[in-house]
This record gives structure tokens, C-alpha cells and sequence, in this order.
């Protein structure tokens, strides 16, 4: 039985393409706002990380009402590293945007998601993005959809998908890019019209499955799904099915819809909506909430499996406590079980001789992100170099993973890419030329792209961007050298003095400043020759009781590297670790002692 009455539709599409600014204006144009409301610009990227990266985290639920219809928008992210949300909640759709930038065209990771919502059989709109920027060509774009969906073996159904051009910078939606109107008025009747409405028996057994899990301080987990059939009340009976099979009988306490940018309290949810749910008390993704007497079971959500791997210890620095209020071992493992129930795509244990836990993600992206979620949370932990999870076949080969990388420089550093490329074990597959720019793919192994960024982003004085996303399992290649020049390692625990750096700075480059606290086996700074130096960096000049005939000259320091979080984590080698507080990133060895550290590298 078709509910006409609700649509829901993801957006999807790849970094930067415009899906958030999209649902402002959708949002805007069924006056989901005051009149005189202040609105920020992306308003459903709410988290501080997503405003300051630009990029979406968090898949998100709003409803918008256009023409008495409901429509359940869900904003998804497009790095390939938070796939995993992107799987859940495509569940949940029955029809998906895809968005794509009309100069750019679709990437690597409009393929990723796009690939998702075909397996899933959605019916695509495509929506021609950015029609206002210079050098738009959306009939081509168009084209190149469509080989890219022909490519990924879309039905004929799917092949023949309505587009819709737009500049959600100004806040228009066209059937034809030549057209003048100034709404989104197309787009929104583009979704009732090609949207299909839920399909769904709400006089049958209830069949909600959980896709995501909110927290709340005053009622606990909050199970979000679909409610695929019946009808659910506040204070219902129901069987909870868990994804290993295990079953119980919970109690509704609240059920709650979508409403505008919120949840609004409702006595009963009918079937094809998006409802959320108190009092399943360990609510977790996959589960199903079903009929007691008539239950239910659906597919189980199938998620990509981990590719990487870092390991969480309580911090051991000197300088414990400085910066963090949260820095004991017990709660560090708290915080990680409350991650692993709700973050699905990680897989979070202990070591086995209880010296770290290890998190494991589907790239440094996302576990940079948990990191920095945590460290403004007030805790202070160190971390180890990434290493990529190694699977064996039956013939007992040794298999990694295997990426796509994509690049776009501007063509005159093409060759410094393949350059960049070939040292860190990729191979080219294609290369194209769009305008004045250069378009590489490469498959490389996922070890192959740690500091990779950073590699091209010097090649290229900063012109390049690299998208990768995983491919699949491929024969191991064998070791790869780490980095080649040794680290500055300070000799005792002082703040850094400039007469000193003065010194060092000719020696290599500095990661410190005048003034920092450092300690005993803290990396300050990266050596111009091989192996590591161990330095004093409070060393000061000796004072005479006659002034020199020349007055001393002032000095001059070069402004010391400061590492993000993700290039720290590709900087480090084995032996080393990152110290991570609320207010400081700092590298330091494993053995913070000098000489227990030369003990165990002769050992070795």
C-alpha cells in the first residue's frame, strides 16, 4: 500500500559538490524558517569538525512539507572514509539526489555512493550542481553520469533518471540550465513526481530496523529507523531481535518523528515514515524492533570491513595533566566502548596484553576524527602509526588493501605526480585532460597513501587534490622503506630556549618554538641526515664579563612545522608515538629514555 503522503530521499554525492547547501535551500523554500530567522550557511553540518573541515561526518534527518507531502531528507556524508553511514541510511531511502558539480563532473566518490543506492535499487534524480561557475558544461556532465551508471550496471529503470540543474548557491532548481526562474520550486516537484512514496502495509506487524543511534543524557540510546510495516504506539510490547540473534521483549517509552530540523513526540508512527524510539536500552545498529506474535526479520545491514588500524593508550608524557582533565586508562576505555555501540564501521578491542586498545576505521580521516572528537572532550592519549589490517587467503598469501587514488593538478606538475606516485608503489591506470587541468587514477596500496597528501601537495606548490577510496584485497607488495631522515630527540625535559633552535635549525627543520614545554625523548624536529640526533634544547650561550666588539646579532628563527592530526599520524615510525592533548600535538619516541631507548634498538 503506497503512502503518498511521505517521500524519503538521501542526498548523495561527492566532498564539496554542494549537498549541504542544497538542503538550506530546500529547507528555505518550504519556510522551514522564520521569516527573520538568522540562519548560518550549511546548517546541518552542526558539528565543529564539519564546519571546519567543510565536510559532512554525520548523516542527518530532517522533514521538510511541500504540497500537504512529507518529505524525510537524509544529508549524507561523501568521503569515502565515513562510508559506512552512508551504507546505513540509504536504507532507509527509497530514492536518492545525486549531486554533481557541473565543471568538475562526477569523482571518485560519486561513484562510491553512487554505487550503493544502485545496489539498493533507489531511483537516482540527478541534480547538475553549480550550473553558475565558470566553465560549467552540464550537458556533458549529464553524459559522463551516465556512462558512470552504465559502467556501474544501473537497471534500464535506473538509466532513465530525470535531471534537474541548480545553483544552490543562489537558490534556484531548473529542468533545463537555459531556464530563468530564481526557486527551487522544479526540484521539489521533481521529488513527489519521481520519488516513489513508501510501500508498506501499516496494518501489518510492526518492523522497524535501526540504522543509527542518537544519545541522549536524559533517556539513553535512541534507536532511528524505518518503520518498514505496521504501526507503533508509546508504550507498545515488542521483540528486539540483536544482529547475533539474541531476543527480548522492550517497552516504548517514546516515539518520536522528524520534524523540520528536530524530533516532535507523537503518540503513534505509521509505516513508511523515519521514527526514532526510546526504550530499547542497548539499541544498536541493525537491530530489529518487531511483533511479538508476528516478528519480522529483514536483511541485515551489510557494512564494508576495516582497512586500518592505530592503537589508543592512556598518555605516559612528562606532561600529563597539563592540558586534559580526562587522562586515566579507565576512562579511555569507556569512551571507546561508547564509540564502538554506536559507530558501527570501527572495530574497537584491546590488546591482548592490555597495553592499548586498538580502533579500527576505514582510514586515517575517520580515526583522526574520533581523536580530535576526544581530545576537545578533555582527554589527553597517545597514539600509534597506523597500520593497514593484513588478511590471508587460502593458499595462505598475504593480501592488503588495495586504493583508487584519483588527482587533479593543474597539468603542467602531471609528471611530478606520476612521480610521487611511482615512489609510493602506485601504478597509473588512466589519465584525462579537462581544460588547463590533469586528471590521474592510480591504484596504489592503502600503506602507499600515508603522507602521500602531503608528498603532492609539495610537487605541486599546493595545487593538487587527491581523493582515494578503497577497491579491494590485492597480493602484498612486501615492505616499504619508512622515512628516511632521523628525528631531533630532546635530552631532557625544559622549555625550548632560541639560542638553541638557532643552533638546531641549521641542522634540519624544527617543530618547536621558543618558549614550548618539551621532554626527554620528544621529537623537536626532523634531521637533515639519517638516524636520529639526540639534542639539547635549553642549551643557552655562555655569558663572559666582557661584551664583544660587535653587539650580538638578533636571532632569527624560521617558523617551526606544526603537524595536523592526520599528517602526524603519517609522519611517525613504529618506535614513535602522538601525544595528543586538548591544546598541543607533539611526537615523541616510545622510550622516552636516552639510554634504555639505545638499549632496546641493540636488542633489536
Amino acid at each position: 500500500m503506497k503512502q503518498e503522503h511521505i517521500r524519503n530521499v538521501a542526498i548523495i554525492a561527492h566532498v564539496d559538490h554542494g549537498k549541504t547547501t542544497l538542503v538550506d535551500q530546500l529547507m528555505k523554500a518550504t519556510n522551514v524558517f522564520r521569516e527573520n530567522q538568522q540562519v548560518e550557511d550549511r546548517v546541518l553540518d552542526s558539528n565543529d569538525q564539519e564546519r571546519e573541515r567543510g565536510i559532512t561526518i554525520l548523516s542527518k534527518n530532517i522533514s521538510i512539507t511541500y504540497n500537504d507531502t512529507k518529505i524525510n531528507v537524509i544529508d549524507t556524508p561523501g568521503h569515502a572514509d565515513f562510508g559506512g553511514e552512508v551504507e546505513r541510511v540509504l536504507n532507509m531511502a527509497d530514492g536518492a539526489l545525486l549531486i554533481v558539480d557541473a565543471f568538475e563532473g562526477p569523482m571518485p566518490q560519486t561513484r562510491f555512493v553512487l554505487r550503493h543506492a544502485l545496489d539498493l535499487g533507489l531511483r537516482i534524480v540527478v541534480v547538475v550542481n553549480k550550473i553558475d561557475r565558470p566553465g560549467a558544461r552540464p550537458e556533458e556532465v549529464v553524459d559522463e553520469v551516465f556512462d558512470l551508471m552504465v559502467e556501474l550496471e544501473a537497471s534500464d529503470e535506473q538509466l532513465d533518471f530525470p535531471v534537474v540543474y541548480a545553483s544552490a548557491m543562489n537558490g534556484y532548481a531548473r529542468y533545463e540550465a537555459t531556464d530563468d526562474n530564481d526557486n527551487m520550486i522544479p526540484l521539489l516537484d521533481t521529488i513527489l513526481k519521481e520519488i516513489p512514496a513508501p510501500d508498506c502495509e501499516p496494518e501489518g506487524p510492526v518492523a522497524l530496523q535501526v540504522c543509527t543511534v542518537d544519545h541522549s543524557s536524559f533517556v539513553g540510546r535512541i534507536g532511528v529507523g524505518r518503520l518498514y510495516s505496521g504501526t507503533l504506539h508509546k508504550n507498545d510490547q515488542m521483540l528486539v531481535i540483536k544482529r547475533d540473534g539474541v531476543r527480548y521483549n522492550a517497552n516504548i517509552k517514546q516515539v518520536f518523528t522528524f520534524d523540520k530540523l528536530g524530533k516532535v513526540e507523537v503518540p503513534e508512527a505509521h509505516a513508511g515514515d523515519i521514527i526514532a524510539v526510546v526504550g530499547v536500552e542497548d539499541a544498536d545498529i541493525g537491530d530489529m524492533v518487531t511483533s511479538i506474535d508476528h516478528p519480522i526479520e529483514l536483511d541485515p545491514i551489510k557494512i564494508d570491513e576495516p582497512t586500518m588500524a592505530v592503537v589508543f593508550q592512556p598518555s605516559d608524557s612528562p606532561l600529563v595533566g597539563a592540558d586534559g582533565d580526562i587522562v586515566g586508562a579507565r576512562q579511555l576505555n569507556e569512551r571507546l566502548e561508547a564509540e564502538a555501540e554506536s559507530n558501527v564501521t570501527m572495530r574497537i578491542q584491546p590488546l591482548e596484553d592490555k597495553s592499548g586498545i586498538e580502533v579500527a576505521g576505514r582510514g586515517i580521516l575517520q580515526i583522526s576524527v574520533l581523536i580530535e572528537t576526544m581530545r576537545r572532550e578533555g582527554f589527553e592519549l597517545q597514539v600509534g602509526r597506523p597500520r593497514v589490517l593484513i588478511k590471508t587467503d587460502e593458499n595462505g598469501h598475504k593480501l592488503e588493501p588495495i586504493e583508487e587514488a584519483t588527482v587533479e593538478t593543474p597539468s603542467e606538475y602531471a609528471g611530478k605526480c606520476i612521480e610521487v606516485f611511482g615512489n609510493a608503489g602506485g601504478e597509473m591506470l588512466d589519465m584525462a585532460s579537462k581544460g588547463d587541468q590533469t586528471q590521474l587514477v592510480f591504484r596504489i596500496p592503502t600503506r602507499g597513501t600515508m603522507g602521500l597528501r602531503t608528498k603532492l601537495l609539495n610537487a605541486t606548490r599546493g595545487e593538487a587534490n587527491m581523493f582515494h577510496r578503497f577497491m579491494e584485497y590485492g597480493a602484498y607488495r612486501g615492505e616499504y622503506a619508512g622515512r628516511k631522515n632521523g628525528g631531533m630527540i630532546s635530552m631532557s625535559t625544559e622549555k625550548a630556549v632560541a639560542y638553541a633552535l638557532d643552533t638546531l635549525q641549521q641542522r634540519g627543520t624544527l617543530f618547536v618554538s621558543p618558549g614550548d614545554d618539551c621532554y626527554e625523548g620528544m621529537i623537536v624536529g626532523e634531521s637533515a641526515k639519517e638516524g636520529d640526533m639526540v639534542v639539547n634544547i635549553a642549551k643557552t650561550k655562555n655569558l663572559g664579563n666582557q661584551r664583544s666588539s660587535s653587539a650580538d646579532k638578533a636571532i632569527q628563527l624560521t617558523p617551526p612545522v606544526r603537524f595536523t592530526l592526520e599528517e602526524a599520524l603519517e609522519y611517525i615510525q613504529d618506535d614513535e608515538l602522538v601525544e595528543v592533548t586538548p591544546k598541543n600535538i607533539r611526537l615523541r619516541k616510545r622510550i622516552l629514555d636516552t639510554t634504555a631507548r639505545k638499549k632496546a634498538n641493540k636488542n633489536k
